[in-house]
């Protein structure tokens, strides 16, 4: 963590949002030696978080924790980002010169333009970090990359809070946030595939399905990071047909959601096979037939 040298602005902060993102990104900066002065918070959950991270801090209104902060974090669902700022803006709840950042992967600045005229000082800064809501994340953000997307003159503006909270400032252009966002949302996907593979494992009788898959999931997730495609792998790459075959039979029988799946990533993966040339030409139309379900 890298605290605020001693002649550093303390920054009068808000939250909005007490969800798993933005209770951690305000311990976070009051971590850094920032004065987190209010956050908003609804739920029963939220408010059990924003009293865990952020004890003594007080839960107020929307417009009451705007109206107290020269940095205002907005941390809410995508949908909900260009309402919200609309109706601030709508109420003139802004103050002249306030910095304000939201921590959406998918949008950049364009929700920030009803009130560019007040004007606030526009930051989209999204950490790519799965996130628990709980203490454990204040030490994982310690070398995450934070994607940041400013004006040019605001550039070291948003830097500055990234390694203020450990982060790892990294640079993405405001037309490119939704394909970083549906780039880095994809990999969640992955939840979805080890639950449906531990689903199987116990299917088969496997006690303890975690400890079996962890290791090759871990290898797996590890290869494909350094090397791409070069470390696909699995009875597609192999052209083994009759196992593909009996997989497909399995998934039927154990666990059918899972066949819609299997079927979708065995044939994504066979066309990156294809495309790389690992895979026969005859293997391949093989596959995408089965893989239809037209064999």
């Amino acid at each position: 963590m890298t605290a605020l040298p001693p002649d550093a602005p303390r920054l009068r902060t808000g939250i909005v949002g007490a969800g798993h993102v933005g209770a951690v990104i305000g311990a976070a900066l009051q971590r850094a030696g920032h004065d987190v002065r209010a956050i908003s918070a609804v739920s029963n959950a939220s408010l059990d978080r924003a009293a865990a991270l952020l004890p003594g801090v007080p839960v107020r209104e929307v417009p009451d924790v705007v109206s107290d902060a020269d940095l205002l974090v907005l941390a809410v669902p995508d949908d909900a980002l260009a309402p919200l700022i609309t109706g601030l803006t709508a109420i003139e709840a802004w103050l002249p010169g306030q910095i304000v950042m939201h921590v959406s992967g998918r949008h950049g600045l364009a929700p920030f333009d009803p009130a560019l005229a007040v004007p606030v000082l526009p930051l989209a800064i999204h950490p790519a970090m799965v996130f628990t809501g709980t203490h454990v994340d204040l030490d994982r953000l310690v070398g995450c990359p934070f994607v940041v997307t400013s004006a040019g003159d605001l550039r070291p503006v948003a830097e500055a809070l990234v390694l203020e909270m450990g982060g790892h400032p990294v640079w993405i252009a405001d037309a490119s946030r939704p394909r970083y966002s549906a780039a880095v949302d994809h990999t969640s996907h992955l939840a979805t595939l080890i639950g449906q593979a531990l689903d199987l494992l116990r299917g088969a009788g496997v006690g303890d399905p975690g400890a079996l898959l962890r290791h090759l999931a871990e290898a797996e997730l590890d290869n494909a990071l350094r090397h791409g495609d070069s470390a696909l792998n699995g009875p597609v790459l192999r052209g083994d047909i009759g196992t593909v075959e009996e997989h497909l039979r399995q998934c039927a029988q154990a666990s059918p959601d899972t066949l819609p799946t299997y079927r979708a990533l065995a044939l994504a993966t066979t066309e990156r096979a294809a495309r790389a040339g690992r895979l026969r030409a005859d293997d391949a139309a093989t596959l995408r037939r089965l893989l239809a379900g037209t064999d």
